[in-house]
């Protein structure tokens, strides 16, 4: 399983990376890494558009679920019916918001080791034979941040970006009308302070960790935010549109 793993995702970004390393101007390692990640990007698009739907309509759905909450009360078998007929009525599958993520996790961590291994000590004897091995990376980036190194200002730059992903993907919490409703307004309050606990997470993560992962990571949700306003964007143009028609 650890050579499947190793030569399907860790070898293949590490000799993209050197690659990009070589062919780009000056050499910089953070442009490298830059470009990785909005390489990494495009490929998983798809799936990353599929789970900002899914997971901004069952956000947009949580007031409809409050209120089959306070119709059906106590009767959980009927509310769990109901739930899944809206759920069929708006073509929303739940597991679907959650599955694209399980997938871009095999490339976290492969990035994880490149910079954990590939690239701290060096270790480039997993390069293609059509891969210009450099001898050594320079890890200093932009001429002032050093990648093998923790960055404390890349880790509150990457908090400060995973707040404003998240607080996009928020929807007003549904207002309490009965005591059968209140779990549900739970869950949208633990969803809102998940806002705050994500970046502070993220901050905590990217102090542990070299400042190459962090830039990758801070790159990975600001691109990942500006996806979220391009397919807002584009979903509530074509909504426009099918309810013109």
């Amino acid at each position: 399983m650890i050579e499947f793993f190793k030569t399907i995702f860790y070898i293949p970004l590490l000799n993209l990376l050197v690659w990009l390393y070589d062919v780009l101007p000056w050499q910089d390692l953070g442009l490298a890494i830059i470009v990785l990640t909005i390489l990494i990007k495009l490929i998983l698009y798809p799936l990353n558009k599929k789970a900002i739907l899914s997971q901004k309509a069952l956000q947009d759905l949580q007031p409809k679920l409050t209120e089959i909450k306070e119709k059906y009360g106590k009767d959980k078998e009927a509310q769990a019916r109901a739930t899944m007929e809206l759920y069929k009525k708006e073509k929303i599958n739940p597991a679907s918001s959650c599955l694209p993520i399980l997938i871009q996790l095999p490339f976290l961590i492969a990035v994880y080791q490149v910079f954990r291994t590939g690239l701290a000590n060096g270790y480039l004897e997993y390069l293609y034979p059509f891969i210009q091995n450099p001898g050594s990376l320079n890890t200093l980036a932009f001429g002032f941040i050093e990648l093998s190194q923790r960055s404390i200002w890349l880790a509150l730059l990457a908090g400060a970006a995973q707040f404003w992903q998240g607080k996009m993907l928020t929807t007003k919490k549904p207002e309490i009308k009965s005591a059968e409703s209140k779990d549900e307004n739970m869950a949208a309050i633990m969803n809102k302070q998940m806002i705050y606990v994500m970046p502070i997470f993220t901050v905590f993560i990217g102090l542990s960790f070299p400042a190459g992962l962090t830039l990758y990571w801070f790159v990975n949700t600001v691109l990942t935010g500006l996806q979220q306003l391009i397919v807002f964007k584009n979903n509530k143009h074509d909504t426009n549109v099918k309810t013109v028609n």
